[in-house]
Order: structure tokens, then sequence, then C-alpha cells
């Protein structure tokens, strides 16, 4: 494969087996679609815009050698579909996990992990400010969060944190390559003045939070739609 596939070769494997496993006959992921796509364009639209912002100001850019060419505005082709790639496969997981594990997380344990995180991030967005990928993604998800505690009360945030730990694994494996793990360059590349400058491998440390933001926003919509029409969460 030629490097210049690289980016686009990582959307593609991304969304693959979880697109396959979308018509597994015991649970049709598939008939679930008409939820799914307003629940993937809606954050994608904002995430672009954000990403169109932050490649301008020189928060992140990308390496031309593992691209192909194709930019809308500032960001390449292969940027555009991974907000469309890793939501589709994060949401699938989501679904398979909830699936397959019928231990649910407590509303009193889901409440505290919401408290700690929420007020965690804020004071480190806060603290930090003067860093613009770290304030603004903590500030993001901080707010996001206690919107989901305080505002509509949301009783599925225990099964997005277990989710969540299942996603991680393809996280650090995808996201370990774009920032350059296994490979010779980065294909995305940060400017650690404008972040912590704390790298879990080759993937600074935001990282993590901006993809629960994302996949948050898009769980958070999924349940809206699916909710609104009264349809009940997956079982076995």
């Amino acid at each position: 494969m030629e490097q210049k596939y690289l980016y686009l070769a990582i959307d593609f494997f991304s969304i693959l087996f979880p697109f396959l496993f979308s018509f597994y006959s015991k649970y049709n992921f598939s008939k679930k679609w008409k939820y799914l796509w307003l629940a993937i364009l809606m954050p994608a639209i904002f995430f672009i815009v954000w990403d169109e912002w932050f490649t301008q100001m020189g928060v992140w850019g990308f390496n031309p050698r593992y691209l192909t060419g194709n930019f809308i505005f500032s960001l390449p082709i292969e940027e555009v579909l991974f907000f469309i790639c890793i939501p589709y496969a994060c949401v699938f997981t989501y679904e398979a996990v909830n699936y397959l594990i019928r231990w649910r997380m407590s509303l009193k344990q889901q409440n505290l992990i919401t408290d700690i995180l929420s007020a965690l991030l804020f004071i480190l967005g806060v603290i930090f400010f003067d860093r613009w990928y770290t304030s603004v993604t903590f500030i993001l998800a901080s707010v996001f969060l206690n919107l989901h505690r305080w505002v509509w009360k949301s009783d599925y945030l225990g099964k997005f944190y277990v989710a969540f730990l299942f996603i991680l694994i393809p996280f650090f494996i995808t996201n370990g390559i774009l920032t350059g793990t296994g490979i010779e360059e980065q294909v995305v590349w940060y400017n650690d003045a404008e972040n912590l400058g704390i790298r879990m491998l080759t993937i600074p440390v935001e990282d993590t939070f901006y993809g629960m933001l994302l996949l948050l926003m898009n769980v958070s919509l999924f349940e809206y739609l699916q909710k609104r029409k009264g349809l009940k969460a997956p079982s076995r």
C-alpha cells in the first residue's frame, strides 16, 4: 500500500468490520440506521468546523506524506471521513457491548463517575486556559457531561462508560498510528504549546476526551431518536 493511502486505509478498516457485522441476524444493527445517520451527521458538522478552526490556528495539522491530496477547505478528505467512520464503528460497539453484557451500572455509580469526571475536566480546562486544545476540549466535555447529569438526567451514561472502556482498545490502535506509533512520521501532528504535552505512547491525553465528547454526542442523539420512537435498549 502506498503511504499516501494510509489515513484513508485507517478510515476504511475502522468501519469495515462494524459495517459487516451490522447485519448479524440475532441483532441486526442496520435496522437502526435511520437513527444512526443523523446521530453521526450533526456532531460531524460541529467537529469539522472545530477541526477547521484549530487547523487554521496551527493547533494541529496533517502530514501530506500520508494523504491522497484531496481537501475540503483546510481539511484532508480523510479527516472528514474520520468523523463518519469512527462514530459508526463506536456506536456499533456501544450497541454490541450493551447487547452482550447484561450487567448495568447503578444510577448512583453513574452519577458519581460523571460528577468526578466533569469536575476534574472543568478544573483542568480553567487552569490550562491558555492552551487551546486542553481548555476547549476539557471544558466542552465537562459542560456536556453536566447537561446529561443535571438537565437531561440521562440514565444511559453508565452504559456509555462501560462501552467506552472497550472502545479505548481500537482507539489506542487507530490514534496511535495517526500520531506516529509504528510509522516513520505522524499522520496528524500537534502543537504541544496548545496541549498538556502528556502523551500516552504517541497520543496526546486530550485525544481521549476529544473522542469521548464526540462519541457521547453520537450516542446521545442515537438514544434520543430511538427513545422518541419508543424503542427499547438492546437485550439478549
